[in-house]
Parts: C-alpha cells; sequence; structure tokens
C-alpha cells in the first residue's frame, strides 16, 4: 500500500512530498518527477506566475544511485520565488504588514478563518492554493514508474471547456498520443474542439471572467481485481472520487457514463462478458469505465472529472464583506489565470496513478521491484 504526504505553503521556501511503501529498486530521477511538473505549467488561460514560478527539484532521501532502497522517499521543490516572501511568509515571530481582510467567495478564505479563528485570509489560502497540486504531481510521477512496470498507463486529456465540447464519437488518445496531447494549447486531443475551447478562452479573458471544463482520465493496461467488493472503503470507483473531488475547483466526478446511463434501460446500460481462447475474457463496451463491484475489471479505464471556474475574476468583481468593517466590499486578488483546466488534467492523472498504485502494491506486494513484478505476473497467468 503507499502512503503520501505533503507539506507546504504557496509561497512558502518548499513543498514537500513523503511517499512510502514503494518496493526496492524502482529506477527514479529528479528528471523523471521534473518532466511530469513541467507539463502541470502548460495550458492557454494560465497567468504569468507560470512563466517564473520555476520548479527547483531535490530528492532528499529514499533514493541511491538512481534507484529507490524500500525506505521512504522524499522530495523537496524548492520555490524559486521565496526570496520575495521571505519577511511575509516568516516562521519567526512577528505580524504581517498587509493582513488580508477580505475573504474571496469561492475560496477556503472565509471558512478556513472561521475554522481556525484566523483574521488574516493568508494563513488559510497559502496552503489551500492549488500550488500544494505540484507535490501530489511528484509522488504520481514515481506512481507512474511503478505502474509502468505491470503496462499500465494514465493520460488524461479535455474533454470540455466552457461551452466548447468534444463530440461523443470522437476517438480517444492512446497512451502513444500524450505528446499530441500535451502539444494542444489547451491540452485536447481534437483540433476542432481545440480551436473552440481556444476561442472561449479568449472571450472569457477579454471580459476578465473564467472558465471551468472536464477533464477525462483514462487507465490503459489496468489489471483486473484493483480494489474490493468486500469493504465500502476499498471500493476503487469510491478511492478514485476521493482522490480526484480532492483536486482544488473539482466538483463533479463519473466513472464510464456515468449520469448518463441512468437515463438508460438496464438492457443497454451494462458491458456484456465475452471470452476468447486467446485473449481470455472481455467486454463488449466500457460503459462502466472500467470497473464493477468496486473493482478494476480489466478494461479500459475511464473517469472525468468537472472543474468549477476560477474564482478570481479580473472582472466582474465578486461581493465581499471585510471582516473587520462588515462593510460590502470587493474580494482582494491572488492570481490572474482565466482558466486552470489544462494543467488540473495533469493532477487528475496524479491522484489516479496514486489511487492504482497503492492498491496494485496491496495486491501484488513484494519488498523489490523484482518480487512486485514477479506476483503481477503469476496473478496474471491465473486470469484464464
Amino acid at each position: 500500500m503507499l502512503r503520501y504526504l505533503t507539506a507546504g505553503e504557496s509561497h512558502g521556501p518548499a513543498l514537500v512530498v513523503v511517499v512510502e511503501g514503494l518496493p526496492a529498486g524502482l529506477p527514479i530521477t529528479t528528471e523523471t518527477i521534473g518532466l511530469e511538473l513541467a507539463r502541470r505549467r502548460l495550458g492557454f488561460g494560465r497567468g504569468p506566475r507560470m512563466r517564473f514560478e520555476a520548479d527547483e527539484i531535490e530528492l532528499l532521501s529514499g533514493v541511491r544511485h538512481g534507484s529507490t532502497l524500500g525506505s521512504p522517499l522524499s522530495v523537496v521543490i524548492h520555490n524559486t520565488e521565496w526570496p520575495k516572501w521571505r519577511e511575509e511568509m516568516s516562521p519567526e515571530p512577528g505580524v504581517s504588514d498587509t493582513p488580508l481582510r477580505q475573504p474571496r467567495p469561492g475560496h477556503a478564505d472565509l471558512v478556513g478563518m472561521q475554522k481556525y479563528g484566523f483574521d488574516d485570509a493568508r494563513n488559510v489560502l497559502e496552503r489551500a492554493s492549488a500550488r500544494e497540486t505540484a507535490a501530489r504531481v511528484a509522488a504520481g510521477a514515481i506512481a507512474k514508474a511503478l505502474l509502468s512496470h505491470l503496462g499500465t498507463s494514465v493520460i488524461s486529456h479535455v474533454t470540455r471547456m466552457g461551452a466548447a465540447a468534444v463530440a461523443a464519437d470522437v476517438a480517444r488518445p492512446q497512451p502513444s498520443d500524450l505528446d499530441v496531447v500535451d502539444a494542444s494549447p489547451v491540452r485536447c486531443f481534437d483540433a476542432v474542439s481545440e480551436a473552440a475551447m481556444v476561442a472561449e478562452i479568449e472571450a472569457a479573458a477579454k471580459e476578465g471572467d473564467s472558465l471551468g471544463g472536464v477533464i477525462e482520465v483514462l487507465g490503459y493496461g489496468v489489471p483486473p481485481g484493483l480494489g474490493s467488493h468486500v469493504h465500502w472503503d476499498r471500493r476503487i470507483d469510491g478511492l478514485l472520487a476521493q482522490g480526484l473531488m480532492s483536486i482544488h475547483a473539482m466538483k463533479g466526478v463519473e466513472l464510464g457514463e456515468g449520469f448518463e446511463v441512468a437515463a438508460k434501460r438496464g438492457s443497454d446500460a451494462h458491458d456484456e462478458i465475452l471470452w476468447d481462447e486467446s485473449t481470455g475474457y472481455s467486454r463488449a463496451s466500457d460503459r462502466a469505465g472500467g470497473t464493477e463491484g468496486g473493482m478494476t475489471s480489466g478494461g479500459l479505464l475511464v473517469v472525468r472529472a468537472a472543474m468549477k471556474p476560477l474564482a478570481s475574476l479580473n472582472r466582474p468583481v465578486l461581493r465581499t464583506v471585510d471582516i473587520d468593517t462588515k462593510e460590502e466590499t470587493v474580494a482582494f486578488k491572488q492570481r490572474t489565470d482565466v482558466t486552470a483546466v489544462p494543467a488540473a488534467g495533469v493532477v487528475a492523472e496524479t491522484m489516479v496513478a496514486l489511487v492504482l498504485a497503492s492498491e496494485a502494491l496491496r495486491k501484488f506486494g513484494g519488498d523489490s521491484l523484482i518480487e512486485f513484478v514477479r506476483n503481477y505476473d503469476a496473478y496474471r497467468s491465473t486470469l484464464t
């Protein structure tokens, strides 16, 4: 079973992630992690912060000469902008000269201040910031590396940006198409839809507004039997939903045809089981999204997450209340992205990969990568 814990604030000196439960002998380098973090910075509609906030990665423990040791692995992502924030974010005793007292609607500001008794929203927003997902992506890069030894790939693409959506009959990308997806300014695999999405972003930017969208995550080569029907908290669909809903600004998750299948009759809602002497079991469709009874079925894993529009706007402004005077005012501004949907797709890949890797380790076990793969191969031989 894989466990991980992130720490750090958005404008602090660094983000940290500790990953525990990895087998020994898994090849990992800073380049492995850096490539995934670079993908997180992609996307048309991002603000200027993405251009100057570089990710400096340091492997602090758990890796020697490019391979994991079986001990906890820790990654530090240094903040190159820290010198500008050293005084404002200092851990030493003191007070802020510019406390934030106008909480932003749609953010954790006000509720976090109420929960912890703060009078400065920065105490909340620094940890609630989506910058934290950089640490998750670092962990996800490691999870993807582990899954690759099972022949499992996790990719994503954007299927909706505001009102612009990919048609249902458009082909999904394969793992070999990931570079094509990442080359798209909106990480969309369909050129026609890409143009419409870019136009949506440009129109929203012109009006000072923001956009949400939908991301589809695809899992290829996922072994059957990950998860469990036995316990409520080990159902793979529940774990996937929790992982994706934990991403900032996500408001909905569906597997396979999700809500659409609720409008169908049972005769059109399920994936019939087929058998072939050479390939074994297969399904006639993928309506359930590669899960059945709380477990992966061995088919294509399809899960989508809906992201709301970002709540910090240039105009029109959103009303709020000054927590000191209780008078109506406008919220302070912390970022200027029109949309972060393309980058959120990379984070969504991360969460799916972490869930799958954790359940794969639970099922196949092994203290070393060789043992882990050997156990998987033995399991696979029993499936036909």
